[in-house]
């Protein structure tokens, strides 16, 4: 949705006019408060309406985390474990 919106925003500018469009997006207020408004956002939606999405939320993110921060290791293994096969 975000990029859609920003697409349109962009689409009608001159390629010249699009960095003086884009640089006040990367300030740092800006950010915070874009930030901020999509807590607001996720909190009045899933929240204050008692969804259990959040719960659900912090599952999925958990699972995932644990599988990137795991990752590395899985990989060396496998790299071992494939060049140990190639050497017999």
């Amino acid at each position: 949705m975000a990029m859609r919106r920003f697409y349109n925003e962009i689409k009608g500018k001159k390629v010249t006019e699009v960095p003086e469009h884009v640089k006040p997006m990367l300030s740092f207020d800006y950010i915070k408060n874009s930030i901020k408004r999509g807590l607001d956002n996720y909190a009045e939606k899933y929240i204050e309406t008692g969804s259990p999405q959040p719960l659900f939320h912090v599952c999925y993110g958990g699972m995932i985390f644990s599988y990137l921060v795991a990752l590395p290791n899985e990989r060396r293994h496998l790299a071992h474990k494939q060049h140990a096969e190639s050497h017999h």
